[in-house]
């Protein structure tokens, strides 16, 4: 089984379970995520370390959380590892990190908004 997870990363384990979601969720229900979000999200996540990994979140076409860079991505979020932990956790808000530089975001940025749909479908 393919594996997600990169060391040194605490995001690391919401890209399992994002994955994990994703994978077990039934074909109609994916592909009724896929039209609400219609994107290729690409994250480059920094650690503590100053180390940057990046994810993509295939919203698309397959669905899927690959590691690596997208080949097209259509959002490119930079946060770091801590404040995403923290997005995902719902103790930082996501138009207030973008706001204060927390959150970076290149591309479309309408699918920005869609981040929590994909997040909480991913749980």
């Amino acid at each position: 089984k393919m594996s997600v997870a990169v060391a040194g990363f605490q995001s690391s384990e919401l890209f399992v379970k994002m994955f994990d979601g994703l994978g077990s969720m039934p074909k109609d229900e994916l592909k009724t995520q896929i039209k609400k979000v219609k994107g290729v999200f690409q994250f480059d996540i920094k650690n503590a370390d100053g180390k940057v990994q990046s994810w993509t979140l295939d919203m698309k076409e397959t669905g899927a959380v690959t590691v690596g860079t997208a080949k097209k991505a259509d959002i490119t979020i930079s946060v770091t590892d801590q404040d995403f932990m923290d997005l995902s956790a719902g103790k930082l808000n996501g138009q207030k990190a973008f706001m204060s530089g927390k959150l970076k975001v290149k591309g479309k940025m309408m699918l920005a908004t869609k981040l929590d749909t994909v997040l909480k479908a991913a749980q």
